[in-house]
């Protein structure tokens, strides 16, 4: 994370007049207590722009640009879950509409309302697996290729299998509201009027 290449500090000293140290690293003997920190802070006051932190606040405060850039793509997922809702109604809708005579003669046969709907439903739900099923592993996949590429930099790769668990549960939820609408029109079509749709 720091780059590869390390110079001794009296070099450093000598070829920088005035550095501005980035980070500054203390490895204190038998671990950093409350007592050196403050000691530490309080030796550093005249210093407005240094910051003193142990490493565990280094650790969370280095995290957190982490966490910020994770919960980008997770609004940018939860963006593209939107648009492919709007995309599976649309895809039902003409799926209803392209069936209306099929469904007119299944419902003359027989099929109740219930079951038009159900199977609406049920449509919705695979299409939705369906794109889970395609995207889930792709996603995998680039991860895999990232974090292999940046595994010098120290980032490892580990499948979130819960997270993927519950995107998978929210595919079938985004599939039965997407098909609540033509689930509804395909059960209201009038029977004789559909099997004469062309």
């Amino acid at each position: 994370m720091l780059g590869s290449i390390q110079i001794s500090q009296l070099a450093f000293g000598q070829t920088f007049a005035r550095p501005k140290n980035l980070y500054t690293f203390a490895n204190v003997t038998g671990g950093a207590s409350d007592a050196t920190t403050a000691a530490l802070k309080q030796r550093l006051a005249a210093f407005p722009d240094a910051k003193v932190q142990t490493k565990e606040e280094w650790v969370k405060a280095r995290s957190a640009g982490i966490n910020k850039l994770l919960n980008l793509l997770y609004v940018l997922l939860a963006l593209s879950v939107l648009v492919s809702l709007f995309g599976m109604v649309n895809t039902l809708v003409l799926s209803v509409f392209e069936r209306t005579r099929e469904l007119g003669m299944l419902r003359a046969i027989g099929m109740t309302q219930r079951q038009t709907r159900r199977m609406v439903r049920h449509e919705g739900v695979i299409t939705a697996l369906i794109g889970a099923a395609l995207g889930l592993p792709l996603g995998i996949l680039m991860a895999a290729l990232v974090t292999r590429a940046l595994a010098d930099q120290g980032v490892a790769f580990r499948v979130p299998t819960l997270y993927l668990v519950a995107f998978a549960a929210v595919a079938v939820i985004v599939g039965i509201v997407a098909a609540i609408a033509p689930a509804r029109r395909a059960a209201r079509l009038n029977v004789l009027e559909a099997l004469q749709y062309e």
